[in-house]
């Protein structure tokens, strides 16, 4: 039976830095897009929320428009009182009854005042959420034209990028499955920390690419001989040398998904 190929420091520390440049590419690909799919989102949850805007409004002015009616039968209920309250007080023998018909009359008139007031308050009201609803329209319109141009302009990001997206997450997973957990877990710990996501950096110039301060000549040497892994005294990035750095753009290259690093 063969043994196992020993997987060294120097094979850990290529996979990283492959790693690395696979998950910024990822980054740049997802910075490209910006914000526009939250863009599209909130565009789609201002629309959802003018609906149910206008289903209010709309619901409002049936209830007005039912409220007038129901104030219109009142006032043709109370006219037919009147009429009959009339025709009987020309009809009383005595005071007692011309009093109690004239405070019914009293009664129906005041009905009659109270309700025509409150009509022409619908009608205002009713004119009020018209220009509302009207408002509202016009801003529905508005940004269902902005939405389609945003989802138009996603859609297109997308589309050109989804496929090199997919070739390296696949890549991603390839050389993920090939890092020992603890290493992984490191690097994604550094990686999570950090605002442009760098974990694994190379030494330029004799300082770390990362935060740019110097490395002593002695650890620099050490990064060198690929040994160890050796991590930024300052920032806490994993430092890897420039020999690391060219086989992983080399072959890169090569798999013809990424555009050769200027």
């Amino acid at each position: 039976m063969s043994e196992s190929k020993e997987i060294t420091v120097f094979d850990k520390l290529v996979a990283l830095y492959k790693l690395q440049v696979i998950d910024s590419k990822i980054d740049e690909i997802r910075l490209m897009r910006g914000d526009a799919p939250l863009k599209v989102k909130d565009l789609e949850d201002d629309i959802e929320g003018l609906k149910t805007k206008k289903e209010k409004l709309l619901q409002e002015l049936e209830t007005i428009e039912d409220q007038i009616t129901e104030k219109t039968n009142i006032i043709a209920e109370a006219k037919e009182k009147l009429k009959k309250y009339n025709e009987q007080q020309s009809k009383v023998r005595n005071n007692r009854e011309y009093e109690a018909l004239s405070k019914q009359i009293e009664y129906e008139e005041l009905e009659i005042q109270v309700s025509e007031k409150r009509i022409q308050e619908y009608k205002s009201l009713i004119k009020s959420k018209k220009e509302q609803l009207k408002e509202l329209e016009k801003e529905f319109k508005d940004k269902e034209q902005e939405y389609e141009i945003s989802k138009k302009e996603l859609d297109t990001i997308i589309e050109e990028t989804e496929k090199e997206e997919q070739q390296l997450k696949d890549l991603r997973t390839t050389i993920e499955d090939k890092i020992e957990k603890r290493l992984l877990k490191a690097y994604l710990r550094i990686r999570k920390g950090l605002k442009n996501g760098l974990a694994v950096v190379p030494v330029v110039r004799q300082a770390c690419n990362g935060c740019h301060n110097r490395i002593p000549m002695q650890r620099e040497i050490e990064i060198e001989s690929n040994k160890k892994i050796i991590v930024c005294e300052f920032c806490g990035r994993i430092l890897v040398d420039n020999n690391i750095v060219e086989n992983v753009n080399k072959e890169i290259k090569e798999l013809n998904i990424l555009k050769e690093e200027d």
